[in-house]
């Protein structure tokens, strides 16, 4: 969160951690610039630099130009002074990096990995891969500020708990963060994989777009909303389950929640390659249709442009409740490229109203598999960067 400049002369009342968020946009200020900014005492301005120097949050940035007398020091974010470590979890990849509390990549590691080995298996493997990867980067457990962690399922995001997640056996209500919590001493946000990666495609691809919808086209289906600028869950962190809103038409279809008809059920990764294996070609997951695609087989883009519609549909009812600018699409069947996204923009711009859609973009993600460690990062520092954290940290 950062805070505006407010007018000059206007005083604010500001703890450390509110003082500190104007620093976030690590450009450099003098003491007078921050009195002028915050109309709070020089004397207070200094203490609060003080505390925070005493962090290693801010430094020196050099001087500033002078205006007739000494020229004055400027001080400015630090964002090197400690790290956090993101992890993506897919239902069969880890993606794990070492941050600095800009989410600039300091380290990285993309393994195949299942999911479905467990939770005791996956979070000692986490925590293992995690110390290597911190070791990778120069740092240790004691640079480490925070953690945050992408799990492909339901996850409510209060505890960090996964609730019933359809592919991942053995996970539900398993504590995520009190594990990886106690393993290395540091706040463990946990949210779903969808969530993660809408945050960091926001942040780093279009941090100008107050409404954004991401949706990740996988083995599921599912979306992240960020709508005003910020992420939303919903009241228990179920938000944006377009994966199992219905098809008109596909009743017949089971789907493995145990309704019929659902979208993941018809054109997921999983559920187009299952229709071209009926077909007799070879392809067993999301990446084989890829492959197809790429391989100019027409029976293979023609599902895909089917799939895209059926997507379509079901995104045409989002767009009119949220009214999103942009539309982004991702995971591994959004590697289909223009046959997917054909398919997505003649349902949505043929069922919405022309004012919702008049300067909606539908796009591929631009931080493609990046965007969950990156959003990962971006949570957890979030997080330890917050007012209330600051503010426990200099007390």
């Amino acid at each position: 969160m950062l805070i505006e400049d407010p007018p000059r002369g206007v005083p604010l009342s500001l703890g450390t951690g509110e003082f500190f968020q104007l620093l976030r946009d690590r450009e450099p200020r003098t003491r007078a610039d921050l009195v002028a900014i915050t109309g709070q005492a020089r004397s207070t301005i200094a203490t609060r630099i003080d505390a925070l120097m005493s962090t290693g949050l801010i430094g020196p940035a050099g001087m500033a130009g002078s205006t007739g007398g000494r020229r004055p020091a400027t001080f400015a974010f630090q964002p090197g002074a400690r790290v956090v470590l993101a992890v993506d979890l897919g239902a069969t990849h880890a993606r794990l990096a070492v941050t600095d509390l800009a989410s600039t990549v300091l380290a990285a590691s993309d393994e195949p990995f299942s999911i479905a080995a467990g939770p005791d298996v996956v979070l000692p493997w986490v925590a293992r891969a995690g110390r290597d990867l911190l070791a990778a980067a120069g740092r240790d457990a004691g640079d480490l500020a925070g953690i945050g962690i992408g799990l492909p399922g339901p996850v409510e995001h209060s505890t960090g708990r996964p609730i019933n997640p359809p592919i991942m056996p053995g996970w539900d209500d398993a504590d995520v963060p009190g594990v990886l919590g106690a393993e290395f001493g540091v706040a463990v946000l946990v949210d779903n994989d969808v969530n993660i990666m809408a945050l960091g495609e926001h942040r780093t691809a279009w941090p100008d777009v107050s409404d954004l919808l991401l949706v990740k086209i996988s083995t599921g289906i599912g979306a992240g909303i960020i709508a005003d600028g910020a992420l939303r869950r919903g009241a228990q962190g179920a938000a944006g389950d377009v994966g199992h809103m219905s098809v008109p038409g596909a009743d017949h279809v089971p789907c493995r929640c145990g309704n019929t008809g659902c979208l993941e059920a018809v054109a997921s990764g999983q559920a187009v390659a299952a229709a071209l294996t009926a077909q007799g070609l070879d392809a067993t997951d999301g990446a084989g249709v890829v492959a197809l695609v790429r391989a100019r087989g027409s029976a293979a883009s023609q599902a895909v442009r089917q799939a895209g519609r059926d997507i379509g549909g079901v995104l045409a009812s989002c767009v009119s409740m949220l009214n999103p600018s942009v539309i982004v699409i991702g995971g591994v069947v959004a590697d289909a490229g223009e046959h997917l996204i054909a398919g997505i923009r003649e349902a949505v711009y043929r069922r919405s109203l022309p004012l919702a859609t008049q300067h909606l973009r539908i796009v591929t993600s631009r931080a493609r598999d990046g965007a969950g460690v990156l959003g990962a990062s971006a949570m957890a520092v979030d997080h330890v960067l917050s007012p209330a954290a600051i503010d426990a940290l200099t007390a």
